[in-house]
């Protein structure tokens, strides 16, 4: 309730005093609220210090470098390398995840019972995490003990190493992080496929479209969102490969799968050198933003058109 008092100079009446009150939302919202900020905010403003130091674990005194980890990056010939592993890994399995789930989701639209336990089949990759994926695969791609390789022997085939071959280790990690993840796109997309007016592709059948004219005329438009989803979340995730590498090949052969991420542990928690983790760490986040950015800006343009 608000009051109403006489001022002395001109004796009219001032205008009401407003009292402060606190919106109850926010009393909802602040313990999530101080989360974010002890676990997520403050190291992240943390680490970007970080990086503007000669940050090493055991010493005393933190020189200020500035910009000296940044401009190290860029003579940095196994970041470099690291840069374009993560790159090749991240536009094979974005490609190969979502058009693998675009094909299973085409393949299982119908529900019966066995498309059921097929989806359910292909789906369960995703539910695992990264390490347990990447110690399954690894045993089962063992040239010794390896039952890949024991079927091959099987029918008079000799098994490479797939994790030792410096050509073979890069693409066996790719094949297995689409194998992991078609699954998830697989759901989003067929959850879309569902939601396609029937009365669209029946319009476009009577007027003679066929089936893939279907599908590029009727279907893709309208599951475009879907579909956009799906390669943001693929890249993402991609991009921030380690646990795969990590498990089924230490970065090995010769560096030759050794991502930012693995490249950024190898820095920070076997050398110790936190100001240039944080500073390879920042290049990740500036890099992750850029693309998601992009790919943002391309739907938005098409769909304007």
């Amino acid at each position: 309730m608000t009051t109403a008092t006489l001022t002395p100079a001109t004796g009219r009446a001032a205008p009401p005093r407003r009292r402060l009150r606190l919106n109850p939302a926010y009393l909802y919202v602040a313990p999530s609220l101080l989360l974010i900020g002890v676990f997520i905010a403050e190291p992240i403003v943390r680490s970007g210090w970080m990086s503007l130091h000669d940050w090493t674990v055991g010493e005393q005194t933190h020189a200020w470098v500035g910009l000296g980890n940044y401009r190290e990056l860029l003579g940095d010939e196994r970041f470099r390398n690291s840069l374009m592993v993560t790159g090749l890994y991240t536009v094979v399995v974005t490609t190969g995840q979502v058009l693998g789930g675009l094909a299973l989701a085409l393949w299982l639209r119908r529900t019966t019972w066995l498309t059921s336990l097929l989806r359910s089949a292909f789906f369960f990759p995703t539910i695992a995490s990264f390490a347990v994926v990447g110690v399954v695969w690894k045993f089962l791609l063992d040239p010794q003990v390896g039952l890949v390789n024991a079927w091959l022997e099987a029918v008079g085939l000799t098994g490479p190493g797939w994790l030792t071959d410096t050509k073979l280790a890069l693409p066996t990690v790719m094949a297995v992080g689409i194998w992991k993840g078609a699954g998830f796109s697989m759901i989003v997309l067929l959850a879309a496929l569902q939601g396609v007016p029937h009365t669209l592709i029946e319009a476009a059948t009577l007027d003679g479209a066929g089936r893939w004219q279907r599908l590029r005329a009727v279907i893709l438009p309208e599951i475009r969102p879907a579909l956009l989803f799906t390669t943001v979340i693929s890249t993402v995730t991609s991009l921030q490969l380690f646990d795969l590498v990590y498990v089924m090949t230490g970065g090995g052969p010769l560096f030759h799968t050794e991502s930012i991420v693995a490249y950024l542990y190898q820095r920070g928690f076997v050398e110790f050198r936190l100001g240039y983790a944080s500073a390879i760490a920042w290049v990740l986040f500036l890099l992750i933003l850029a693309v998601s950015l992009l790919q943002l800006r391309i739907a938005r343009h098409d769909d304007d058109d």
